[in-house]
């Protein structure tokens, strides 16, 4: 396909970068939009997913029918089956009128399910036969109806993953994912970061008639050593930030890192495709999504398992004088080794320099969390820090409600 569509389609939809993972996303969707099959597209919240199908919707001979874009994750479970199917007068408390849902509504052109895998299992059910036949009954009616859609769905979750736990149906997975798209998150996109950045500077000075904050180099930089866990979303959000407060100024390196999260402003980014890439992805998801939500817990701990003098009496061999000289570093036993913590949670060990470095008996440090307690700790400490206010603390651990919501009652923290 010719470099000057894909062109053509970033300038329509205010696509801004150049980088090859994003160009090629963007490739697919063209090339996917003729053909009228379901299409999955996969990547980190605020990568900019919402693009693709209104790029398949555009370029497809489906392009003068309706585009209706839903979130599953915002409608309550008890209402998402009418909202996409319909439903019939009567068919519960408060439906008083029939209606018409999204899929009768976009008869012959394209519905878009944003966060699909927070559908309900029942929903799911209903989803898989309209991808099958086209055929759906509305709320409390017996008469099957037919519809021409095309879906194309998308998800940040590792649907791999939520099939395995039993929260989506296989079957419907391969039928929605027929073709795959992968937006990459913004810090693999190296210098669309900064195109972004200017991007978003100038569009804020336009309209709100502001002088256009400027970057240094070393500002330039720090964006780009910055993980961005909200992707574009948190870049416009910094970028809007400055502009308010630093309107027409030069951005320096030092103010640019004052305006990102300490504890995740260093970053080296990992090419896409190199070894060590898909592993490293898992981990991240793990490390910054729930550990360093963990932080004082670890540094307590950290703390407990310094070195001491009443512990190193304890450990000091029967009958030593307290005046005695340590014994030198190659004398030690393996087991007394002093260990550097290097970041949270992580200690490698090295031999001691200093002379035999106690550590703390094995009865005194707490028992490894597990993944399932650390995260039950996370919600826990973000309801408390939310006043139990649900929107708000899925929107600080960057989850949607219904999953905030499912979490709560697994964890029995209601």
């Amino acid at each position: 396909m010719a470099d000057d569509k894909i062109q053509q389609a970033k300038l329509r939809f205010g696509i801004i970068g150049n980088d090859p993972q994003l160009e090629r996303a963007v490739w697919r969707a063209l090339k996917v939009a003729p053909i009228d099959v379901a299409v999955l597209v996969t990547g980190e919240s605020g990568t900019g997913k919402e693009f693709f199908p209104q790029i398949i919707h555009a370029f497809s001979p489906r392009k003068h029918a309706r585009y209706i874009a839903v979130n599953c994750g915002a409608i309550p479970e008890g209402t998402i089956d009418s909202e996409l199917f319909g439903h019939e007068k009567g068919a519960f408390t408060g439906a008083v009128a029939t209606r018409k849902g999204y899929f009768e509504e976009a008869d012959g052109g394209t519905v878009f399910l944003d966060e699909v895998a927070e559908l309900p299992l029942t929903t799911q059910a209903r989803l898989l036969r309209v991808l099958e036949s086209g055929e759906f009954m509305k709320v409390g009616s017996s008469q099957v109806q037919k519809t021409n859609i095309r879906i194309v769905a998308a998800t940040n979750e590792d649907m791999a993953r939520a099939v395995a736990q039993g929260r989506f149906r296989e079957d419907l997975f391969y039928r929605l994912s027929a073709v795959r798209i992968k937006v990459p998150p913004l810090r693999e996109r190296g210098n669309d970061i900064s195109l972004l950045a200017r991007k978003f500077a100038s569009d804020f000075a336009g309209e709100y008639r502001t002088a256009p904050v400027s970057f240094s180099p070393e500002a330039l930089m720090e964006l780009t050593r910055y993980r961005w866990p909200g992707n574009v979303r948190e870049l416009r959000n910094v970028i809007t930030r400055l502009a308010v407060f630093a309107e027409g100024e030069l951005v320096s390196g030092e103010r640019m890192r004052a305006e990102l999260p300490a504890e995740a402003a260093s970053y080296t980014p990992v090419k896409a495709g190199a070894p060590g890439s898909d592993r490293y992805e898992r981990e991240r998801e793990m490390l910054f999504n729930l550990i360093f939500r963990m932080q004082e817990e670890i540094e307590g701990l950290r703390r407990r398992i310094e070195p001491s003098e009443s512990s190193a009496r304890a450990l000091a061999p029967h009958g030593a004088r307290e005046d005695a000289p340590p014994p030198s570093a190659a004398a030690m036993p393996t087991s007394l080794v002093k260990y550097r913590p290097i970041a949270p949670g992580i200690i490698l060990p090295h031999p001691a320099d200093d002379g035999v470095i106690p550590v703390t008996p094995a009865e005194e440090i707490p028992p490894a969390r597990t993944l399932e307690d650390t995260e039950r700790e996370t919600i826990r400490r973000a309801l408390a820090r939310n006043q139990g206010r649900r929107k708000a603390t899925a929107a600080e651990l960057h989850i949607s409600e219904r999953t905030l919501y499912r979490k709560i009652k697994e964890y029995g923290l209601e």
